[in-house]
Protein backbone atom coordinates (compact mmCIF):
# COMPACT_ATOMS: atom_id res chain seq x y z
CA UNK A 1 0.00 0.00 0.00
CA UNK A 2 2.86 2.37 0.85
CA UNK A 3 4.47 1.79 -2.55
CA UNK A 4 1.17 2.54 -4.31
CA UNK A 5 0.87 5.82 -2.40
CA UNK A 6 4.48 6.63 -3.24
CA UNK A 7 3.90 5.96 -6.95
CA UNK A 8 0.72 8.06 -6.95
CA UNK A 9 2.54 10.91 -5.18
CA UNK A 10 5.32 10.83 -7.75
CA UNK A 11 2.83 10.77 -10.63
CA UNK A 12 0.97 13.78 -9.21
CA UNK A 13 4.25 15.67 -8.80
CA UNK A 14 5.24 14.91 -12.41
CA UNK A 15 1.84 16.03 -13.70
CA UNK A 16 2.04 19.30 -11.74
CA UNK A 17 5.47 20.06 -13.20
CA UNK A 18 4.22 19.15 -16.67
CA UNK A 19 1.29 21.56 -16.32
CA UNK A 20 3.66 24.33 -15.30
CA UNK A 21 5.94 23.79 -18.28
CA UNK A 22 3.00 23.58 -20.67
CA UNK A 23 1.59 26.83 -19.30
CA UNK A 24 4.90 28.65 -19.83
CA UNK A 25 5.21 27.26 -23.36
CA UNK A 26 1.62 28.31 -24.20
CA UNK A 27 2.21 31.81 -22.84
CA UNK A 28 5.41 32.16 -24.82
CA UNK A 29 3.75 30.93 -28.00
CA UNK A 30 0.70 33.15 -27.66
CA UNK A 31 2.68 36.26 -26.77
CA UNK A 32 1.35 39.34 -25.02
CA UNK A 33 -0.98 40.29 -27.88
CA UNK A 34 -3.11 37.14 -27.55
CA UNK A 35 -6.68 38.11 -26.62
CA UNK A 36 -6.90 35.31 -24.06
CA UNK A 37 -3.53 35.90 -22.44
CA UNK A 38 -3.33 36.68 -18.77
CA UNK A 39 -1.88 40.12 -18.06
CA UNK A 40 1.32 39.98 -16.01
CA UNK A 41 1.31 42.56 -13.23
CA UNK A 42 4.08 43.98 -11.07
CA UNK A 43 4.36 46.79 -8.54
CA UNK A 44 4.78 49.39 -11.29
CA UNK A 45 1.63 48.58 -13.29
CA UNK A 46 -0.71 47.00 -10.74
CA UNK A 47 -2.83 50.06 -9.88
CA UNK A 48 -3.21 51.18 -13.48
CA UNK A 49 -4.27 47.71 -14.64
CA UNK A 50 -6.96 47.18 -11.98
CA UNK A 51 -8.26 50.76 -11.98
CA UNK A 52 -11.14 50.33 -14.45
CA UNK A 53 -13.66 47.56 -14.91
CA UNK A 54 -13.66 44.03 -13.57
CA UNK A 55 -10.28 42.36 -13.08
CA UNK A 56 -9.50 38.93 -11.64
CA UNK A 57 -6.00 38.91 -10.11
CA UNK A 58 -4.19 35.67 -9.31
CA UNK A 59 -1.65 36.20 -6.50
CA UNK A 60 0.89 33.40 -6.95
CA UNK A 61 4.58 32.39 -6.75
CA UNK A 62 6.84 30.26 -8.94
CA UNK A 63 7.70 27.84 -6.13
CA UNK A 64 4.03 27.19 -5.17
CA UNK A 65 2.72 23.77 -6.26
CA UNK A 66 -0.99 24.67 -6.00
CA UNK A 67 -0.26 27.85 -7.99
CA UNK A 68 1.08 25.67 -10.82
CA UNK A 69 -2.23 23.82 -10.85
CA UNK A 70 -4.21 27.08 -10.71
CA UNK A 71 -2.30 28.65 -13.64
CA UNK A 72 -4.03 26.74 -16.47
CA UNK A 73 -7.39 27.30 -14.78
CA UNK A 74 -6.74 31.06 -14.79
CA UNK A 75 -5.84 30.84 -18.50
CA UNK A 76 -9.13 29.05 -19.15
CA UNK A 77 -11.06 31.75 -17.28
CA UNK A 78 -9.30 34.44 -19.34
CA UNK A 79 -10.58 32.77 -22.49
CA UNK A 80 -14.11 32.50 -21.15
CA UNK A 81 -14.40 36.17 -20.10
CA UNK A 82 -12.37 37.71 -22.91
CA UNK A 83 -13.74 41.09 -23.93
CA UNK A 84 -15.82 41.40 -20.76
CA UNK A 85 -13.30 41.26 -17.91
CA UNK A 86 -9.53 41.29 -17.53
CA UNK A 87 -7.60 38.41 -15.98
CA UNK A 88 -4.17 39.06 -14.50
CA UNK A 89 -1.54 37.52 -12.26
CA UNK A 90 1.08 38.91 -9.93
CA UNK A 91 4.04 37.07 -8.39
CA UNK A 92 4.02 37.81 -4.65
CA UNK A 93 7.79 37.33 -4.46
CA UNK A 94 8.51 40.07 -6.99
CA UNK A 95 5.69 42.34 -5.76
CA UNK A 96 5.64 41.93 -1.97
CA UNK A 97 4.25 45.43 -1.32
CA UNK A 98 1.14 44.70 -3.36
CA UNK A 99 0.64 41.36 -1.59
CA UNK A 100 1.02 43.05 1.79
CA UNK A 101 -1.39 45.83 0.82
CA UNK A 102 -4.14 43.28 0.19
CA UNK A 103 -3.16 41.08 3.15
CA UNK A 104 -2.32 38.08 0.96
CA UNK A 105 -1.08 35.42 3.37
CA UNK A 106 -1.79 32.22 1.41
CA UNK A 107 -1.37 31.46 -2.26
CA UNK A 108 -2.89 30.99 -4.66
CA UNK A 109 -5.30 33.77 -3.74
CA UNK A 110 -7.59 35.14 -6.43
CA UNK A 111 -9.29 38.50 -5.99
CA UNK A 112 -12.01 40.06 -8.13
CA UNK A 113 -11.44 43.81 -8.37
CA UNK A 114 -14.17 46.21 -9.47
CA UNK A 115 -12.88 49.65 -10.51
CA UNK A 116 -9.78 49.18 -8.37
CA UNK A 117 -11.57 47.97 -5.23
CA UNK A 118 -11.17 44.39 -4.01
CA UNK A 119 -14.30 42.28 -3.82
CA UNK A 120 -14.77 38.53 -3.79
CA UNK A 121 -11.66 36.59 -2.75
CA UNK A 122 -10.78 32.92 -3.17
CA UNK A 123 -7.94 31.14 -1.36
CA UNK A 124 -6.56 27.87 -2.69
CA UNK A 125 -7.17 26.10 -5.97
CA UNK A 126 -10.46 27.41 -7.36
CA UNK A 127 -12.45 25.94 -10.24
CA UNK A 128 -12.92 27.92 -13.45
CA UNK A 129 -16.71 27.77 -13.08
CA UNK A 130 -16.51 29.43 -9.66
CA UNK A 131 -14.25 32.21 -10.94
CA UNK A 132 -16.35 32.84 -14.05
CA UNK A 133 -19.49 33.00 -11.88
CA UNK A 134 -17.84 35.58 -9.60
CA UNK A 135 -16.74 37.68 -12.58
CA UNK A 136 -20.19 37.45 -14.15
CA UNK A 137 -21.82 38.56 -10.89
CA UNK A 138 -19.43 41.53 -10.68
CA UNK A 139 -20.17 42.44 -14.30
CA UNK A 140 -23.94 42.18 -13.71
CA UNK A 141 -23.71 44.54 -10.73
CA UNK A 142 -22.09 47.33 -12.77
Amino acid sequence: MKSLISVLGTLIAILAVGCSRQQVDEQSASGPSSPTSVVVLDESNFDAEIQDGIVLVDFWATWCGPCKIQGPIVEDVAGQVQGRAKVAKIDVDTAPKVAQRFNIRNIPTLVVFKDGKPGKQFVGITKAETLVAALTAALDSQ
